[in-house]
């Protein structure tokens, strides 16, 4: 199994050494992970910056003595995949971005779709956002990623058709199959620069905002035979571009 990955707001930069890992992560290393000395952790500041260390003792409950070995510089990879995720009822926002950042998606922007039930406005909105964050940064932990996924501020369909257009492959998933026939595991995609993916919510993008996508560029297309829910189509078809581009070679 690899290393158990805990976060630092800022890794030392210059040669190696010992390094304590205190507050909420050095209690969770030291109190509920129960580390001990010669075991193998990572740091990470969550950008890509990282480095393997080895445990060498504890200071109390809450800090963690390692020896800290070089600090690397994962690349950004390419091409970037940013999913557009419509706002989903409850708990299933967060289940949509822990299960994409597993499967290692760059960007989330969540979507105020007209179509959505639930809307993000005033502090409901801001700890709603609060909550996919966190959920991206300890979904990237339990992954072993050192570069997670960016969580963007909620976007009006405007916005979202602004993303789009810079895309170099801009896609919309759509449930219709009598007017939507083209299967994304056909559709010809980039090697380099930047995909865009749109997850509609529960009754689907709506045939106005998906007139103002296409004409940002992007294009319909359907997943597979079933219907997913919002929850769980943007890790399936993100699975499917880290597939097609060799991201997952």
């Amino acid at each position: 199994m690899t290393a158990p990955v805990f976060v630092v707001e800022h890794l030392p930069e210059g040669a190696a050494g010992p390094y304590v890992l205190d507050g909420p992560e050095g209690r969770h290393a030291v109190s509920v992970k129960r580390l001990q000395p010669g075991e193998a952790v990572v740091l990470t500041d969550g950008a890509g910056r990282w480095a393997e260390c080895e445990v060498t003792g504890t200071e109390g409950k809450d800090r963690l003595v390692v020896d800290l070995r070089e600090v690397c510089e994962e690349p950004v990879e390419s091409p970037r995949i940013t999913v557009v995720q419509a706002l989903p009822k409850g708990d299933r926002g967060e289940l949509a971005v822990e299960t994409m950042t597993e499967v290692g998606v760059d960007a989330i922007v969540p979507w105020a779709a007209s179509r959505c039930i639930t809307q993000w406005k005033g502090e409901r909105g801001l700890k709603a956002l609060g909550k996919w964050r966190a959920t991206a940064r300890e979904a990237g932990k339990q992954s072993r990623r050192v570069r997670f996924p960016e969580v963007a501020d909620a976007a009006t369909t405007k916005q979202v058709a602004e993303l789009l257009a810079r895309a170099d492959f801009a896609a919309v998933l759509h449930s219709d199959f009598e007017t939507v026939s083209e299967p994304l595991a056909t559709a010809q995609l980039p090697t380099e620069g930047e995909i865009v993916l749109v997850v509609g919510p529960e009754g689907g993008v709506s045939t106005e905002e998906l007139a103002v996508f296409q004409e940002a560029g992007a294009k319909a297309y359907v997943l597979g035979r079933s219907v997913l829910r919002t929850s769980t189509a943007g890790t399936a078809a993100a699975a499917l571009l880290l597939g097609r581009t060799g991201r997952w070679d």
